[in-house]
């Protein structure tokens, strides 16, 4: 099935000394950016999500999408 993204939240937060909560903050307001709009191919929604995860590198709070029909 085809998704398209229409609004995607993502968990940005790390236990790293190096990463500060600014960081995350601004990681997590840029990233949707990228995302929203794009189409995926995905068998289900849960493969969908797992999709976006390894693709990004960062788990997802919440997502929302739309079917795109052929």
């Amino acid at each position: 099935m085809m998704y398209q993204i229409t609004e995607i939240e993502f968990d940005c937060s790390l236990e790293d000394d190096d990463w500060t909560e600014q960081d995350q903050i601004e990681t997590e307001e840029m990233l949707p950016s990228r995302y929203i709009g794009t189409i995926w191919d995905a068998d289900d929604e849960d493969d969908l999500v797992e999709e976006i995860t390894a693709a990004t590198g960062w788990c997802i709070k919440s997502l929302n999408f739309r079917h795109i029909l052929k």
